[in-house]
């Protein structure tokens, strides 16, 4: 389906763009009637909707002019969440608008508010940033909202979640109510329906979401890894795609520092974003992303929402997403523009739980498997390399006469050794990862289900290790167990019974998963604060209890009482009713001992004279 009818000036952009039929977001917002209109519009992530507001808005903009006039005080106003998606929304504009010698200026926090205020004064038409830096402009008397036309708010879910609700109406409140105000969201939840109706007017409702599924283009899966073999399965996940763009997300400023370092050292290109980069870091490290030098960017949820990156075939989650909204956003980042992308969850086996409900909530079918085996990144290699695309290039005269020359002082054996020795070189080496398996969480017993076994791990299934802690160290399981399972890559499910001593502190393993644990610490990090090696049971774990007796309605005899319970022993009160006459019998409630006077003697209460 071709464009509808746009601006004169718009279409020759997009056609020299190559843009050949809309999306539909962007037909949508173009339909006949709606040229004068507000609009709440809610579309899917990378569904073109930057493309269909500055469509939207051209009418109202440029009414009966092919480009604008001399600039003053701006237009229109584009509001958004962040910083990297206001500079994006800037970029694209200015390539929809450049026919029409539109002047675009960008207010973003982070950069030079001065030489943004020279720019504002100097008179500009479209005006694109994010809600604290234009308030603190208007402020300042820097930008004049006067002879706004059209006021876009673009991600306003997110910019509400962000805390900007005030910033927004205040920005909203100076400009003139005569303008359009274009609402564009990824869901219209009850803020965004009250902030539609308070600052629109007979807003038409555009929804092109499809809540049936999923991102179509968008392949899910989630891996088993063990819980302190996170960064070897970032690096195997990568090795095993070799996308050409990576993005991983991880949920702290200081896990992207770490992971993109330890990646780097590992030889992948990588540069890592964070809220903490300066606005130029933050610029360059998207701009290397995009140029492909760099193949691996290590962000926060900070690029969660917004950022297009050409080429962007796999989004890792390499720490879960907190909820439904920022998975999909994240894995949006991928899957854009018709082309295929995947989003990989690493799940550590006690967050299995919580990872399917996460993808439940959010409608996505995953794939569950192991995290990629080194033998598997060998295979993928061996296929791409026979695939490679240094045998498919023209050859000229020089290195045909430069080969020839080669292979008659080396054999063809020889000149290919030498050729996957030179390929493989540039690879990362893969690593070495233990596979949790795929067990159930819950144990069907009957029509109950629990989450943890019903029955305890008996001797013969066991081995025992010793914790170089106990209680003069303040040993205790609450804080042993997730060090256990860290350390040793096991779950709660492969840990039986803990017996904190004076000195150490002894635990069971089972033996389906003892091989597995002491591998992992052997592979654990040095300086750890707890030292674990094998060990024997400690004295006295195997005591026989007392068997247990059925009720008599269970077909046993009754219980035994407890002062039965030792040999000979009298239970209390030598089984004799008791017969102490209770403190106050056949006396008064005031008088607690026998002979007892009532208080105050039994005189009345007096009122004081007036």
């Amino acid at each position: 389906m071709p464009f509808p009818a746009v601006h004169p000036a718009l279409d020759r952009a997009l056609a020299a763009r190559g843009y050949a039929e809309p999306t539909p977001v962007q037909a949508a917002v173009l339909e006949e009637g709606l040229s004068d209109q507000d609009l709440l519009v809610s579309a899917q992530t990378g569904s073109g909707k930057t493309v269909a507001f500055g469509l939207a808005a051209a009418p109202t903009l440029l009414p009966d002019s092919e480009a604008f006039g001399m600039a003053d005080a701006p237009f229109a106003l584009v509001i958004a969440p962040t910083r990297e998606l206001a500079m994006q929304v800037s970029t694209e504009l200015t390539w929809l608008y450049a026919e029409t010698k539109a002047k675009i200026a960008t207010c973003v926090g982070g950069t030079d508010a001065r030489q943004e205020a020279r720019k504002l004064n100097a008179g500009v038409h479209i005006v694109v940033g994010t809600p604290g830096r234009l308030k603190d402009h208007i402020d300042r008397g820097n930008l004049d909202l006067s002879a706004i036309r059209v006021i876009v708010l673009d991600e306003a879910d997110e910019m509400l979640d962000m805390g900007f609700r005030e910033d927004l109406e205040y920005i909203l409140e100076q400009a003139p109510a005569e303008r359009r105000t274009l609402l564009f969201s990824a869901t219209i939840a009850r803020e965004i329906a009250a902030l539609a109706k308070r600052y629109q007017k007979d807003a038409v409702r555009i929804d092109t979401t499809d809540r049936t599924r999923a991102h179509a283009d968008i392949e899910y899966r989630a891996m088993r890894i063990a819980p302190n073999e996170i960064e070897h399965a970032v690096v195997n996940v990568l090795r095993y795609f070799e996308a050409p763009g990576a993005l991983v997300f991880c949920s702290t400023r200081e896990s992207v520092k770490h992971l993109q370092a330890a990646l780097r050292e590992r030889g992948f290109s990588s540069v890592g974003l964070s809220g903490e980069l300066s606005q130029r870091e933050r610029t360059d490290a998207l701009q290397a992303l995009r140029d492909g030098h760099a193949r691996v960017c290590v962000a926060t949820d900070v690029a969660a929402r917004g950022l297009d990156l050409p080429d962007l075939g796999l989004v890792l989650h390499a720490e879960l997403p907190v909820n439904r909204a920022t998975l999909l956003h994240r894995s949006g980042r991928t899957g854009r523009a018709g082309k295929k992308g995947v989003s990989v969850l690493l799940v550590p086996n006690p967050k299995r739980r919580r990872a399917e409900m996460l993808l439940s909530s959010a409608g996505v079918e995953a794939t569950w498997e192991g995290a990629p085996t080194a033998d598997a990144i060998r295979a993928q290699d061996d296929a791409r390399l026979l695939a490679a695309d240094i045998f498919s290039g023209e050859t000229s005269d020089e290195d045909m006469a430069l080969a020839r020359k080669l292979l008659g002082e080396r054999s063809a054996d020889e000149m290919a050794v030498a050729l996957v020795r030179m390929l493989r070189a540039k690879m990362p080496a893969p690593e070495d990862l233990t596979d949790p398996g795929d067990r159930p969480l819950r144990k069907e017993r009957g029509d109950a289900a629990t989450a943890w076994p019903t029955e305890r791990l008996q001797a013969h299934e066991v081995t025992w290790f010793r914790a170089s802690v106990g209680r003069q160290q303040n040993a205790d399981p609450k804080w042993l167990i997730p060090l256990i399972c860290r350390l040793g890559g096991v779950t709660k499910r492969d840990i039986g019974s803990i017996r904190v001593l004076p000195d150490e502190t002894r635990f069971e393993i089972s033996l389906e998963a003892s091989e597995k644990f002491q591998a992992a610490l052997g592979n654990a990090a040095k300086g750890e604060p707890v030292t674990i090696t094998p060990s024997s049971a400690p004295d006295g774990a195997y005591k026989t209890k007392r068997a247990f007796t059925p009720r008599r309605e269970e077909g046993g005899e009754d219980r035994p009482r407890s002062f039965d319970r030792k040999p000979g022993g009298k239970p209390p009160y030598a089984g004799k009713p008791n017969a102490a006459k209770p403190p106050y019998a056949g006396k008064k409630p005031f008088q607690g001992k026998p002979g007892g006077k009532p208080p105050f003697k039994g005189k009345p209460f007096k009122k004081a004279a007036k």
